[in-house]
């Protein structure tokens, strides 16, 4: 039996907790395996159960999300981050991906985006709230190798097909599945794409994505 995707969940609301594990709980592949409801405990718990990921508000007491998110990433960097918030401002979703959070969603867009956002961190990938995409134009890197403010035209269309699917949290034996191509296909067209827009991580890859609207459907 494959196993499922671990997760802890830290909100300071007990009723959004209680919403939160209820949408887990209906998934098959998804368990719950710690809660905590401000920064502090949630750094214990998710030190005790080693999750495979850690869904975490904002605005929490003692240490909040942002601090939490950076913590993690330098004791457990292992351990995937997505933000889960009231908060639509491109100043928080700057620091969130800045800190190091794989995802971020929108709080009125949990009921659509959390299980879909967990499950693409869970695998090494990223995830942007289509809601917030347009939020995102000036967390784009300021320098796009050596295509310029232009490089996407130099893409091919395969190039953009596999960027997207990647930024959209595919794996790349998925990407190769979904196009009907090979691995070191898949591979080679990622590796030519990055290095064509001038991008060297999947932060900065999920960036530029959402500036070009890739995250919209994320279907």
């Amino acid at each position: 039996m494959k196993q499922k995707t671990r997760i802890v969940l830290a909100d300071d609301h007990p009723i959004v907790l209680a919403g939160l594990r209820n949408l887990i709980l209906a998934e098959a592949d998804l368990e719950v395996v710690g809660e905590a409801a401000n920064g502090g405990t949630a750094f214990a718990t998710i030190r005790d159960t080693r999750p495979h990921v850690a869904v975490l508000d904002i605005s929490m007491g003692v240490v909040n999300g942002i601090l939490l998110t950076r913590r993690l990433m330098t004791e457990m960097p292992s351990i995937g981050v997505l933000i889960l918030t009231l908060h639509e401002d491109r100043a928080f979703i700057r620091q969130g991906f800045d800190a190091g959070a794989r995802g971020y969603v929108l709080k009125r867009s949990a009921a659509e985006c959390l299980v879909q956002g967990i499950r693409a961190v869970a695998v090494g990938g990223l995830y942007a709230d289509p809601a917030i995409a347009s939020k995102m134009f000036d967390v784009i890197p300021k320098h796009p190798g050596r295509g310029g403010a232009g490089a996407a035209f130099d893409l091919t269309e395969r190039e953009g097909e596999v960027l997207k699917l990647v930024a959209l949290g595919f794996t790349n034996k998925e990407i190769a599945q979904k196009l009907g191509i090979g691995l070191k296909s898949v591979e080679t067209y990622k590796g030519r794409g990055t290095e064509k827009l001038g991008v060297s991580t999947r932060a900065d890859l999920v960036r530029y994505a959402a500036g070009q609207g890739w995250l919209i459907d994320a279907s």
